[in-house]
């Protein structure tokens, strides 16, 4: 079976053209190939399929196995596949996703493909959530964009230990210093993966966060410790725009798995 390992800001899965390639149990494999170790290691695993409502279609898969609703990241390596193996010619690619079509617009120059996709709306839940872990107290915001996200506001996104958040591991939590009106930083512990280089959604969802209490304007540059997105609010849909990356293609034999 024929797949290709791409990234985006240090999000890595493996993406296989479902198209020609027939999986019968893509949980399972997604555990197996995610493996560092003993795989060809990722985040997880991206189907990429027909689709009868836009031009493909994506399924991703954590690594833990469990099917996710959305990867920010994940979309924009998608646009970058279709479109350099000309499954798509146009540089506009509209991807289903488990609850919605979401489009992109391909920026590609000799060195760099840039992708900006129109993530939607992002709703917001529960407000100034008191949050106690050990000695501190913390305050976050439930935020919603397929997935579910708690952002947590700290002082500085270093300092915090990802391994005492096991009580929210329904969640997306998105751990954010504020550095300026325009600019953020933020770490990441993601549902099913653990703690990512970065997150789309997660960056998103913080900065929508972010531009609700005030604390930022409505385009603001979100840092991770794989690179940075650029994230814009336009009337009320939320824009990524960031780098995606192929970074090898191969081959393995599903029997020896």
């Amino acid at each position: 079976m024929k797949f290709t390992k791409m990234q985006a800001l240090g999000n890595d899965y493996i993406y296989i053209n479902a198209m020609k390639e027939k999986v019968k149990h893509p949980s399972d494999l997604a555990k197996k190939l995610s493996d560092r170790h003993f795989g060809i290691g990722g985040d997880g695993v991206i189907f990429i399929d027909f689709s009868e409502k836009a031009d493909v279609k994506m399924r991703m898969y954590n690594s833990d196995g469990t099917e996710g609703k959305l990867c920010g990241n994940g979309i924009r390596c998608v646009a970058k596949y279709v479109y350099d193996n000309e499954i798509v010619k146009n540089k506009i690619v509209k991807i289903e996703t488990y609850n919605r079509i979401i489009e992109t617009k391909i920026f590609q120059s000799r060195d760099k493909c840039i992708i900006k996709a129109d993530s939607g709306k992002v709703k917001r839940g529960e407000t100034n959530r008191r949050i106690i872990i050990g000695k501190m107290e913390y305050s976050g915001d439930c935020m919603f964009l397929d997935n579910a996200h708690l952002v947590v506001y700290v002082d500085c996104v270093e300092k915090i230990d990802l391994k005492d958040w096991n009580p929210y591991a329904q969640f997306n939590v998105e751990f954010v210093s504020v550095i300026s009106r325009r600019e953020i930083d933020m770490r990441v512990k993601e549902k099913g993966s653990g703690e990512t280089m970065a997150c789309g959604t997660g960056a998103c969802a913080a900065a929508i966060a972010c531009m609700m209490r005030k604390y930022v304007d409505n385009c603001v540059k979100v840092n991770m410790p794989g690179g940075n997105l650029l994230i814009e609010k336009e009337r009320d849909h939320v824009f990524m725009t960031g780098e995606a990356k192929t970074v090898f293609e191969g081959e393995f034999d599903i029997c020896l798995l």
